[in-house]
């Protein structure tokens, strides 16, 4: 009898004990779950502060009037990505589907609460490639075809992209059938920068350039920029994004081995930014270029290497990574003059930084990639990794350029697309906004207050009028005048002591 009751409470012992087991493994598993949501939440709030780059960025390389209408520009690629990807985005790229697309989770109907994190963090990847696409078209195009672009590649464009090489189920990331054999993105460089690098090629393409950007001849005309501090600014918030841009990517931190990733792909990230801003320094700097030290280049060569190590930043070695960068620096200068050739007005390079890098950059992974590359393999899958994601490559530049170029082009058919010449000359600003970036007195002209400014008309070799006093400043303008000058204005202002107006220097404001 005494037998029995042991045996009894023996086996109430182990299932005690089973009990308790399986509550620590709940434990353990809830807070794994909880780790990766706060890992991926962070790392979606870091890369959302890439935005305040891109808006310093593309701030400093336009010119002061049209500074509020680019600022707007970038706040509303958030606002209206987070309806745009809320909406259908996140299912066209998410959701259960096909192989093409998904078809579940419109506005979040029937998505589990578990994925919100996940939809944040691919949020922001998709706003960051809308954005490449205003500053290609900065300074000349209308707000309206903005609001309409902006909602369809973070609404459509994108995200079907996104669910080829990132989804479950993805034509891409399935692979051809051979194992071994997939698309190979991991951060980005075809599925975010290839896709805004193109959208922004063939906008800036059907736009056409800003006024005075090329003479008669088709040759080139410098249009500065007016704060390079601001640009330099948004280039250092951009490479401390990029931080978390590759190195988020991994999506978890909660499994063996994927701190070491995380650490891998940022450490990959810096060296290769770093040598392709060299390079890109270099190059400029010999003779058949400008021969300067630019500062401007240095930023966006290494704008270009962190686009480029994106795809590959998890799998390469530094050396690999230095490759990339070195490699990626002669391509943005490679480019850069290749848009310019073509008569495309790019006022930030945004297409040499992220359509140039971001291709070069899924070349790289089956190249370079640690011991599966064709440098370390040199096997049938290694060569069947370079054609796949060759075709990967193909794709997305065929998918955003067909699609864009029906969106532009029919735009600028209905003659919505760009703003009228007055309103270009005067700037944005003003005439869409009815806000200027900065007080009148900041232009060093002496101003205290806009009662004191003066627009005065130019003739046609750009002499100032003859003026006696301010209040017939229009009138006494010669006969003949075309308006205000690109990227010029003439400023006087009223000398109180004698009366009479002295002309300022013209300025590219």
């Amino acid at each position: 009898m005494e037998e029995l009751q042991n045996t009894s409470l023996v086996g109430e012992g182990l299932e005690g004990s089973e009990d308790v087991l399986a509550g620590i493994q709940f434990s353990l598993d809830s807070l794994k779950a909880n780790a990766d949501t706060f890992f991926l939440i962070v790392m979606a709030c870091l890369i959302f502060f890439m935005q305040c780059g891109f808006a310093f960025l593309e701030a400093g390389s336009v010119r002061s009037k049209n500074t509020t209408n680019i600022l707007i520009k970038n706040v509303l690629d958030v606002c209206l990505g987070a309806f745009a990807y809320w909406a259908v985005g996140y299912a066209f790229a998410f959701g259960p589907g096909n192989a093409f697309l998904g078809h579940r989770y419109f506005f979040f109907e029937n998505m589990p609460p578990s994925l919100y994190s996940h939809w944040f963090f691919h949020f922001v990847f998709a706003a960051t490639a809308t954005t490449i696409v205003s500053g290609a078209m900065a300074e000349r195009t209308e707000f309206g075809a903005y609001l309409i672009y902006s909602c369809v590649i973070t609404g459509v464009i994108y995200p079907i992209v996104s669910h080829w090489a990132w989804s479950g189920n993805g034509w891409l990331a399935a692979g051809p059938g051979v194992e071994g054999v997939a698309y190979q993105d991991f951060a980005g460089s075809g599925v975010v920068h290839m896709v805004g690098g193109m959208a922004a090629l063939v906008g800036a393409a059907i736009v056409g350039p800003r006024l005075g950007r090329f003479d008669k001849q088709g040759n080139p005309t410098t249009i500065p920029g007016h704060t390079v501090p601001l640009a330099a600014l948004g280039g250092f918030i951009l490479f401390f994004g990029f931080f978390a841009f590759n190195g988020g990517s991994q999506a978890s931190i909660s499994q063996p081995g994927d701190g070491e990733v995380v650490a891998v792909s940022i450490v990959n990230t810096i060296i290769s930014g770093g040598h392709a801003a060299l390079v890109a320094m270099v190059i400029k700097k010999l003779k058949g270029f400008n021969g300067q030290w630019s500062l401007l280049i240095t930023i966006n060569g290494a704008l270009t290497g962190m686009v480029a190590i994106c795809a590959g930043c998890n799998v390469l070695a530094p050396w690999g990574a230095a490759v990339v960068g070195i490699v990626s620096g002669a391509v943005y200068v490679l480019w850069s003059w290749l848009v310019c050739k073509l008569r495309i007005d790019d006022p930030l390079d945004a297409v040499a930084v992220h359509l140039g890098g971001g291709l070069w950059g899924v070349f790289s992974v089956p190249i370079l990639g640690f011991e599966t590359g064709v440098v370390f393999a040199w096997n049938q899958v290694a060569f069947m990794n370079l054609g796949w994601n060759a075709l990967g490559a193909v794709a997305i530049i065929c998918w955003t350029g067909i699609l864009s170029a029906i969106l532009f082009g029919l735009m600028r058919l209905l003659g919505v697309l760009r703003v009228s010449s007055e309103i270009e000359e005067k700037g944005l600003d003003i005439a869409k906004h009815g806000e200027s970036a900065y007080p009148l007195s900041s232009y060093g002209h002496g101003w205290s207050s806009e009662a004191n400014l003066i627009e005065v008309r130019v003739d046609g070799k750009g002499s100032a009028a003859d003026l006696t006093d301010s209040g017939s400043a229009s009138s006494n303008a010669k006969d003949g005048c075309h308006g205000i000058l690109p990227a010029q204005v003439y400023q006087i202002s009223q000398t109180e002591s004698s009366g009479q107006a002295t002309v300022g220097e013209s300025a590219n404001i």
